[in-house]
């Protein structure tokens, strides 16, 4: 389950994202625009930036801004940042492989096979959900709910 810290980092990234080459972004801008608690966000923006995915920048006309182009900001990234492996098993994750101690052998472990390809599938569509992705997808869905209000 995504947890309410990856789901608040890719909240505030699509926020910054909107506003990428503007400038800096203050913490509170953020937080009040996105709903998400200010000392929560700071905490997460620091860990983006310690990943290198956003800078800061002190001082009056400061905040955190993006340092990696929208489209070079993938889900699978966030995800595996704040909540680790993707897959559901130890033995099939890409960044934390663990053998599990009751296979007999992985190479023909049915259970493997089928997670490793829940792993590959779900990794595939994270990492082409980009922030650009997400953000051209949640327009396409405003204009979607726009026309059936009408």
């Amino acid at each position: 389950m995504l947890s309410k810290k990856s789901k608040y980092a890719i909240i505030a990234l699509i926020n910054l994202a909107k506003r990428y080459g503007k400038g800096p972004v203050m913490i509170g801008h953020i937080a009040d625009d996105e709903n998400i608690p200010k000392k929560f966000l700071e905490a997460i923006l620091f860990e983006l930036k310690t990943a290198g995915i956003v800078n800061s920048k002190r001082g009056r006309s400061g905040g955190y801004y993006l340092i990696k182009q929208p489209a070079e900001v993938h889900l699978a990234q966030i995800m595996r940042l704040f909540d680790g492996p993707i897959a559901l098993i130890p033995c099939v994750t890409y960044q934390y492989y663990e053998p599990c101690p009751e296979c007999k052998d992985e190479k023909t472990c049915a259970i493997r096979k089928v997670f490793k390809d829940v792993r590959d599938a779900a990794v595939a569509i994270l990492k082409n959900a980009t922030l650009e992705e997400m953000i051209r997808i949640e327009n396409k869905l405003e204009e979607q709910q726009r026309t059936i209000d009408r």
